[in-house]
């Protein structure tokens, strides 16, 4: 069953890039769509705190200033900076660039904190960069340069989030932490995202699915409320449940696959289609991800979209997750 989760978990959060796009190009700017995903996950997380554990409200002063760097830089920028890759690049390549989040997680930790990693660390950044250089064409310059510039930041904002949070917030309740962050983020881009200009018609206004669903109109407060429902707060109960049943190493190659998910939602749907060669290099690229969850000798375990896209990223307790996992 921790499997099953964990796919599950990753097909839903893939799927969601493509529900985000939508929403974007129907009229909203990525911080709207940050602001409302961020917001809802916060509500939802708090509600759910409220009914099942009101204690871990409460928060240590000392915690306090890791939270506010987690909710600005891992949550904030990092929806923010994945909603505008997503608007400029295909949903798949946009994920893959947030990814790269992995590599550079390893590389800090051995060259900052001094740990122990694999060799195959290196082979697996050898794999990304080559394949990288496939999926974007750079031959031919095919992607939109912006778009992977802000596909990488996402990438240093997740790496932040991995790495802040699990050198001093392995004690936070993870629903804590997605209300405290989610909360942070919402209030960061409150003064930005013009909520205040919204009317009532703003989420009624129905609207075109677009690509294969074209024919398909629905009212825009369905797309908002999926996004912070089953595309956030859905599966990151569901990363939960498998991080209970499987290895912080299993459950994060796992989690991997929620780009190949996001790549077959945005074809199937969007009609997003990559090149046979760049579909060849993201599959190099994978496959150096899922070398590089591996290479530490403590492994952070990506359940990633903070696309909350990603949905709220998972930091268990990795020694028990391990024991629960054998």
């Amino acid at each position: 069953m921790g499997y099953l989760y964990a796919f599950l978990a990753a097909f839903l959060f893939g799927a969601n890039g493509s529900v985000s796009k939508v929403i974007i190009e129907s009229g909203f700017s990525a911080i709207q769509l940050t602001q409302f995903r961020v917001l809802g996950a916060a509500i939802i997380s708090g509600v759910v705190l409220l009914i099942i554990d009101r204690r871990s409200f409460a928060l240590p002063a000392k915690q306090w200033p890791v939270i506010l760097i987690l909710g600005i830089v891992g949550v904030a920028m990092l929806q923010a900076t994945y909603a505008f890759a997503i608007a400029l690049l295909p949903v798949g390549i946009a994920l893959l660039l947030e990814y790269m989040a992995v590599l550079m997680v390893a590389t800090v930790a051995f060259f900052f904190f001094k740990e122990k990693v694999r060799l195959r660390l290196w082979v697996a950044i050898g794999f990304v960069l080559a394949g990288l250089a496939v999926v974007a064409e750079i031959w031919a310059s095919s992607l939109n340069p912006t778009g992977v510039l802000w596909g990488l930041a996402a990438a240093v904002a997740l790496a932040t989030y991995f790495l802040v949070g699990e050198k001093q917030l392995e004690t936070i309740s993870p629903l804590a932490l997605s209300f405290w962050t989610m909360s942070v983020a919402s209030l960061f881009w409150a003064p930005f995202s013009g909520w205040w200009n919204f009317t009532t018609e703003t989420f009624t206004n129905v609207v075109s699915l677009q690509g294969n669903l074209n024919e398909v109109n629905l009212p825009i407060w369905v797309l908002v409320l999926w996004n912070a429902t089953m595309g956030s707060f859905a599966p990151f109960l569901l990363s939960l449940s498998a991080l209970k049943r499987l290895s912080a190493t299993a459950a994060g190659i796992a989690a991997t696959s929620e780009i190949v998910f996001a790549f077959a939602a945005a074809w199937l749907w969007l009609g997003e289609q990559l090149s046979f060669l760049q579909s060849l290099g993201a599959s190099i690229v994978l496959g150096g991800i899922v070398i590089a969850q591996s290479a530490r000798s403590s492994d952070v375990v990506v359940q990633a979209d903070l696309a909350l896209e990603t949905g709220p990223i998972v930091l268990p307790d990795l020694e028990e997750s391990e024991k629960l996992g054998e």
